[in-house]
């Protein structure tokens, strides 16, 4: 319908479109002859706060297709010459937000009353919470009006919080993280004259062999498609890439939110991570899946969603330069040797062997609390 009005809505003001689309279809007493009556009586009752964020979410989805057809008349957006035109979707999921008191009630944590259509009349239903999140656990963020997100196989409420988190006052100590292949994140907490509070591996190995047995299926199935020869298909096993791509979204999530768990119960003054930006992978010797499971290493993701998650907690992030973290001894000793054959097992010039992974978390470590010292003579310089 108002793809149809478009050349009489879209030269309207946002502030003018929603009550000439209203006029359209809601029938009050000065405007009792309205063109389409039909969605009044599918909707009867229809709240008018839910019918104006479906007319500014319908005027969007339309704005942008004529956008986007005009573009591919006037040929901007053609990457090919047999370009299809933009087609308009009409179910691109509309989740207005619910209102306080009208639309949903809280009580407690533990159920919720919403208001829903039954077909005939609105009425009010009354769920559990299944599960939730740690948010509201913080006294000082503050809950926004949910959205009832619906889709083929649940629903779900999405609810937003204000955070003002307090700032955290530090114990003196700092959670180094190092990222590697054999294992996902080494974890240390070390105090600001070294002393090795608490040593973690965080690594997921059951999603991690999910993942990987899906991506050794698709090498399988591209020898049997191609032969010697032959070229593979547009959007060849994508259904299991994305299943790999989930797969990679759960495992950062996890190692994040245990990243941030040991921030939070130590009280850290920052985490600390390697900056590994534009850093590029190598392949080891030949016939050799180091390259490959480099293509599987989630430094990015992890480093991106970890400090979202610990500044909700009030605490802060640094990243220090990653060059030798790992080649170099932590007790000063110099250059250390890998072993061949376990690759994680390194070797100091003492003859003393320890966890490489362990060792470069040290080093980190060490980097952040100067990395912090020199952070706070400069601040107490400026004052």
């Amino acid at each position: 319908m108002i793809a149809t009005h478009w050349p009489q809505l879209g030269v309207l003001s946002n502030d003018n479109l929603i009550p000439a689309v209203e006029r359209l279809v809601h029938a009050t007493a000065k405007n009792p002859a309205i063109k389409y009556p039909q969605i009044g009586q599918s909707f009867h009752k229809f709240p008018s706060y839910l019918r104006r964020a479906a007319i500014v979410f319908a005027t969007g989805q339309v704005s942008s297709y004529i956008t986007r057809y005009r573009d591919w008349q006037s040929g901007h957006s053609r990457n090919r010459r047999d370009a299809q035109p933009p087609t308009l979707n009409a179910d691109s999921g509309c989740y207005p937000a619910l209102y306080k008191g009208q639309c949903f009630k809280l009580h407690g944590f533990e159920q919720v009353e919403i208001k829903v259509f039954t077909g005939t009349d609105w009425v009010w239903i009354t769920m559990p919470i299944v599960s939730k999140r740690e948010r509201h656990l913080v006294a000082t963020n503050q809950m926004k009006s949910p959205s009832l997100i619906v889709n083929d196989r649940n629903c779900h409420l999405s609810v937003p919080f204000e955070c003002h988190p307090e700032k955290v006052k530090g114990s003196g100590l700092v959670v180094a993280v190092d990222l590697g292949i054999n294992t996902t994140a080494t974890v240390s907490v070390v105090s600001r004259d070294g002393t090795v509070i608490h040593p973690e591996f965080i690594h997921p190995g059951r999603y991690i062999d999910f993942r990987d047995q899906r991506l050794r299926s698709v090498s399988k199935r591209a020898k049997k498609t191609m032969g010697k020869g032959g070229r593979l298909g547009k959007g060849f096993c994508k259904n299991t890439y994305r299943k790999c791509r989930n797969i990679n979204q759960q495992i950062r999530h996890l190692v994040s939110k245990r990243i941030t768990m040991i921030a939070q119960a130590y009280s850290a003054d920052a985490i600390v991570f390697e900056d590994l930006k534009g850093w590029k992978p190598k392949g080891g010797k030949k016939r050799s899946n180091l390259k490959q499971r480099f293509h599987g290493w989630l430094k990015s993701l992890i480093v991106e969603l970890t400090p979202r998650k610990w500044a909700e907690w009030g605490g802060k992030t640094v990243t220090v330069i990653a060059a030798y973290t790992s080649k170099l001894a932590y007790d000063g000793s110099g250059l250390v040797k890998r072993d061949k054959q376990n690759y994680a097992l390194a070797t100091f010039s003492s003859g003393k062997k320890y966890n490489c992974d362990l060792n470069g978390s040290y080093n980190i470590a060490a980097r952040g609390w100067q990395k912090l010292d020199s952070r706070k003579d400069y601040e107490k310089r400026r004052a």
